[in-house]
C-alpha cells in the first residue's frame, strides 16, 4: 500500500510520534492507522521504560476548580524546559481535571482508570507522553475537595486548594495567594496536633539562653516562645500578607469560614538533576 504524508501527518498528530517512526509503523502494518498507533504505543511503552530510573524532581502543580468538586496535583519531569512545553501543561491541567471529577483512591489508581474523551488509560497517556517529550514523567501526589474551592498557581512552582463554607470568588482568591507566599501549616490553633507544640516546647528549653534562668521563669519564656510560633504556623492568625494590620481571621470575619486548605510546593524533598540551562537545552535540541 502506498503511504502518503497525509496518512503519516494523521499518525503523528494522533500520537506526538516522529514522521520518520510514523511512516516505518505504517508500512510495517501496510497502512492501517489503528494498528500503526498500537506499534507505536509498543515502542514508546519500551521507550518510556527506559527512562523511569532517571529523577523527575521538576514539573507542574496545576489545579481545577469546579461548582462540585475541585483538584490539585503535582507532575513530574526531567527539566523545567519540558515542565514549560504547552503538551505538559495541557497534561497537568487535565489529570486535575480527572481527579475532580473522578475521584480516584491514589495515585495508583488513577493511574488505572480511563480518560472518557479518548478511551486510553491514563498509565498508557503518561507513556506516550514520555514516548512524544522524551523524558520522565510522573504523577507524584494530589488533593481534592468538594464543595466551595478555590485555587492559585504560582508559575507552576507552588499551588494552593482551599476549602471553604461559603462562596466569595475574590476574598478566598486574596487568601489562596496568601497561603502561596506565606506557608501556614495549619488552619487554626484546633488543627495542632499536641505532638507538634511538645517538640517546639522540647527544643525552647534546651535553648542555650535559657540555661541560668530560674525554672519557673525559663518555661514562662518557654510558653510565650512557643505561642508565638504556633501563631506563625495558624492561617487565621497570620497577618494578611496584603495588609499586614490585618489577620486573616479579621479579613473573613462575617463573611466565610475556612474549613482547610493544601500547599503544593513543586519538587519539595526529592533529590535534584544538577544540569545547568546550557547543557538542558542541548539535551532538549539533541532528542
Amino acid at each position: 500500500m502506498n503511504i502518503t504524508a497525509t496518512m503519516v501527518k494523521e499518525l503523528r498528530d494522533r500520537t506526538g510520534a516522529g514522521m520518520m517512526d510514523a511512516k516505518k509503523a505504517l508500512v510495517e502494518v501496510d497502512g492501517d492507522m489503528d494498528k500503526a498507533m498500537e506499534v507505536l504505543r509498543q515502542k514508546g511503552i519500551a521507550s518510556a521504560d527506559k527512562k523511569m530510573g532517571r529523577i523527575a524532581a521538576e514539573g507542574r502543580v496545576g489545579s481545577y476548580v469546579s461548582e462540585s468538586a475541585s483538584a490539585m496535583i503535582e507532575v513530574n519531569c526531567e527539566t523545567d524546559f519540558v515542565a514549560k512545553n504547552a503538551e505538559f501543561i495541557e497534561l497537568t491541567d487535565c489529570l486535575a481535571k480527572k481527579v475532580a471529577e473522578s475521584n480516584p483512591a491514589d495515585v495508583d489508581a488513577l493511574l488505572s482508570s480511563t480518560c472518557e474523551s479518548c478511551g486510553k488509560v491514563i498509565s498508557d497517556i503518561i507513556k506516550e507522553k514520555i514516548a512524544s517529550i522524551g523524558e520522565k514523567i510522573t504523577i507524584r501526589r494530589f488533593i481534592r475537595y468538594e464543595g466551595n474551592c478555590a485555587t492559585y498557581i504560582h508559575n507552576g512552582k507552588i499551588g494552593v486548594l482551599l476549602n471553604t463554607d461559603a462562596k466569595n470568588d475574590e476574598l478566598a482568591k486574596d487568601i489562596c495567594l496568601h497561603i502561596a507566599s506565606s506557608a501556614p501549616e495549619f488552619v487554626s490553633r484546633k488543627d495542632i496536633p499536641q505532638s507538634v507544640i511538645d517538640e517546639e516546647t522540647r527544643i525552647e528549653m534546651g535553648k542555650e539562653d535559657l540555661a541560668k534562668k530560674p525554672e519557673q521563669i525559663r518555661a514562662k519564656i518557654v510558653e510565650g516562645r512557643v505561642n508565638k510560633l504556633m501563631a506563625q504556623k495558624c492561617l487565621i492568625e497570620q497577618p494578611f500578607v496584603k495588609n499586614p494590620d490585618q489577620t486573616i481571621e479579621q479579613l473573613i470575619s462575617g463573611k466565610m469560614n475556612i474549613v482547610k486548605f493544601e500547599r503544593f510546593v513543586l519538587g519539595e524533598g526529592l533529590e535534584k538533576r544538577n544540569d545547568n540551562f546550557a547543557d538542558e537545552v542541548m539535551s532538549q535540541l539533541a532528542r
